[in-house]
């Protein structure tokens, strides 16, 4: 999932509220996060897909970037591709979402009340596609967040070792890893705006 606290006061998401986002059933983790070694494919996944997504949206896709652990090099993550696509109105679903279904597509995370975040499951590449409106804030934050750990080594480390250190618990759904790791995100990026 993308950085920073769900909730105004930060606190991790409840089943309850995990269960209202999801689109379908939850898939329970019920056990340790995998954490795989920096691939140099991940941004050739990313390109592909994001070539996929870019060529069903056309201009509806007003930025589409590769987030998350996989997009930075040196840096241990879930093998699952994290994409940011921006589009006018992430809550107007006809605009775009038809389309992404038509192209394979799933759309499985529906938050309202997170700036309108809509998650999608891709056809073939294990990613997550990241939708949020034109302006959002959580857009700026996880660009930040990415350019920071590329470019900043002990920060990088310290992230590193909090999600190997986590890694090591076992966790009902993946939202509890995600939701544990906000206190070192919004550290990092304390430290990022301080530059």
């Amino acid at each position: 999932m993308p950085n920073g606290p769900r909730l105004p006061n930060g606190r991790p998401l409840s089943e309850d509220e995990i269960r209202a986002s999801t689109l379908g059933e939850p898939q329970p983790l019920c056990g340790r996060i995998l954490l795989a070694d920096y691939d140099p494919q991940w941004p050739e996944l990313f390109a592909r897909d994001a070539g996929r997504v870019q060529d069903t949206l056309g201009r509806r896709a007003l930025q589409i970037k590769h987030v998350g652990s996989t997009s930075v090099p040196g840096l241990a993550a879930k093998p699952i591709i994290d994409m940011l696509l921006v589009v006018s109105d992430s809550a107007d679903e006809d605009a775009y979402v038809p389309a992404l279904e038509g192209a394979g597509y799933s759309l499985r995370i529906r938050e309202p009340g997170w700036y309108e975040h809509r998650m999608f499951k891709g056809p073939d590449t294990e990613i997550n596609l990241h939708a949020f409106s034109a302006g959002c804030l959580e857009i700026d934050r996880m660009l930040l967040f990415r350019n920071w750990l590329r470019s900043n080594s002990a920060d990088r480390d310290l992230y590193a070792q909090t999600k190997l250190t986590l890694s090591q618990t076992d966790w009902k759904y993946t939202q509890n890893y995600a939701d544990a790791k906000t206190a070192v995100i919004e550290e990092i990026l304390a430290h990022a705006q301080r530059k």
